[in-house]
């Protein structure tokens, strides 16, 4: 068995995902625990409790930890790094707690490309491991999309993060789903696997995409009283208008050489295959890279310059 080196963490809003990796990010073993909210004001009680085991069997270990864990709510602000950000600045930015023990990395912020302010916090160490992952994102420009409740859409240039602007796409689904009366699914199964009432979704909003969003939501309330869709039919058809304004939109910010290449997609094997499919429809290519690997991956990668800089 490979010898342990280092902790690595995915710390949310919601949950915490714990690694036990090796000097080459490998995962050895995991665990996981309670999101950035609950652990207010008890975050190293936290993290000691849930490594105790590593610690005791392997020694004193480092833990690198990412996402809401350094913001607002966590367990100390680390400030975000501003566009354009090289992958070792996010290294070399990171806040040190524990007398050197915890490593929290910074998000990213931008000017985008509506002249407005912009940040993502987690998503920038998953760009980071997808660079190192995929060979190809190394060179020339690329768009990458993240999606998820706060979807990113980022331009990456020779390695180099230049730019990027968020879409709330998870987040107003799930307001429209559960507190309106569009779907009418409350408290009821939450199902999007419905593919071809998803499909329908897609191609609905593609066959009109001079309509705005605002023009098309009531359908999935007034199919459904047409007899046309049950409620799970009409979260799926939900889901498949939000995702196709995303990209159809996203798609047209950035037209140009930009969008000629395939578009890497990084996050759960479920939502990327969502927005493959829609940017399929608009001519598009993509490469789908997991996002847990992407993380793990990134968070390795800080490790190792972290590791470099202490003994240089």
């Amino acid at each position: 068995m490979s010898t342990a080196s280092f902790i690595a963490g995915d710390w949310g809003t919601s949950n915490l995902r714990l690694f036990l990796c090796n000097t080459e990010g490998v995962a050895l073993d995991s665990t996981s625990g309670p999101g950035a909210a609950e652990s207010h004001g008890r975050f190293a009680n936290v993290l000691n409790s849930l490594a105790a085991g590593w610690q005791e069997r392997h020694g004193p270990l480092k833990a690198v930890l990412c996402g809401m864990v350094g913001s607002t709510i966590g367990w100390v602000e680390a400030p975000y790094l501003p566009c354009p950000a090289k992958p070792d600045q996010l290294a070399d930015a990171c806040k040190s707690l524990e007398g050197g023990r915890v490593h929290i990395v910074p998000g990213l912020s931008c000017r985008n490309r509506f002249n407005a302010p912009d940040v993502m916090r987690g998503e920038e160490t998953q760009i980071l491991g997808a660079l190192e992952l995929t060979e190809a994102l190394a060179q020339g420009r690329h768009l990458l999309c993240l999606p998820g409740t706060h979807t990113k859409w980022a331009a990456v240039d020779d390695g180099l993060i230049q730019e990027f602007f968020s879409a709330p796409t998870g987040e107003v689904f799930a307001v429209l789903n559960e507190h309106s009366v569009l779907v009418r699914n409350h408290g009821g199964a939450h199902d999007r696997s419905d593919s071809a009432a998803f499909r329908e979704g897609l191609a609905g909003f593609n066959g009109f995409p001079q309509g705005q969003l605002l023009h098309r939501l009531f359908e999935c309330r007034a199919r459904q009283l047409a007899g046309e869709f049950t409620a799970p039919a009409a979260e799926a058809y939900l889901s498949g208008l939000l995702i196709a304004s995303d990209t159809y939109g996203a798609l047209r910010i950035m037209e140009g050489s930009i969008t000629a290449k395939p578009i890497t997609l990084i996050g759960s094997p479920e939502l990327t295959q969502r927005y493959a499919s829609a940017l399929s429809l608009n001519g598009c290519e993509s490469h789908q890279v997991d996002g847990s690997a992407a993380a793990l991956a990134g968070l390795a990668q800080i490790h190792r310059r972290i590791a470099e800089g202490s003994h240089s």
